[in-house]
């Protein structure tokens, strides 16, 4: 079992992150949001008007910000597998679930479709791939909710974050096209 370690929570917008961090936060996990952290290390630009959203400059939060060394820590925030940690939790949730929730908070049609285009075609994936981030990797289906998710990765930590290499999980990871 890992006693102390910490885990980057990501995802597309939607996914449940929060709602999983919540949940480990109850279980004595600490949670770190990538927002807040980007805002302290001055890693946060302006809001775009067009998305309504400030851009975090997350390569250089990756290089100003040192990771907890006791504990067990949760990153929330959908860039936060670009920063120092020991594994990832990556969510996914079906897109026309995700068409909903994103829609429900009210975003605009053209961030919702953004957002659900990213998860159709493994957008986390791509950047795991590409960056080259082979750590211990859990991926999650949040699609029905997060309770499921919060026991698997119960599970996952208890187990010693037990992970294929990276391109092995790549050809297992979830695949909303091919349904």
């Amino acid at each position: 079992m890992v006693t102390s370690c910490v885990l980057a929570v990501s995802g597309t917008p939607g996914t449940g992150k929060t709602t999983l961090c919540e949940a480990m936060e109850g279980e004595g996990w600490q949670v770190l949001s990538l927002a807040t952290l980007a805002e302290e290390h001055d890693c946060m630009g302006p809001v775009d008007e067009a998305d309504g959203a400030a851009p975090i400059d997350v390569h250089r939060l990756a290089e100003t910000w040192e990771a907890p060394v006791e504990g067990r820590w949760l990153v929330d925030g959908h860039l936060a597998h670009l920063l120092e940690v020991d594994g990832v939790v990556l969510l996914r949730c079906q897109p026309s679930v995700l068409n909903e929730r994103l829609s429900a908070r009210g975003y605009e049609a053209r961030k919702v479709k953004a957002n659900v285009e990213w998860e159709m075609t493994a957008g986390h994936w791509a950047e795991l791939m590409e960056f080259e981030i082979d750590l211990p990797l859990l991926e999650l289906d949040t699609t029905k909710g997060g309770a499921r998710a919060a026991d698997q990765l119960r599970v996952w930590v208890e187990e010693g974050l037990p992970s294929l290499p990276l391109t092995e999980q790549a050809m297992d990871a979830i695949d909303w096209l091919g349904e």
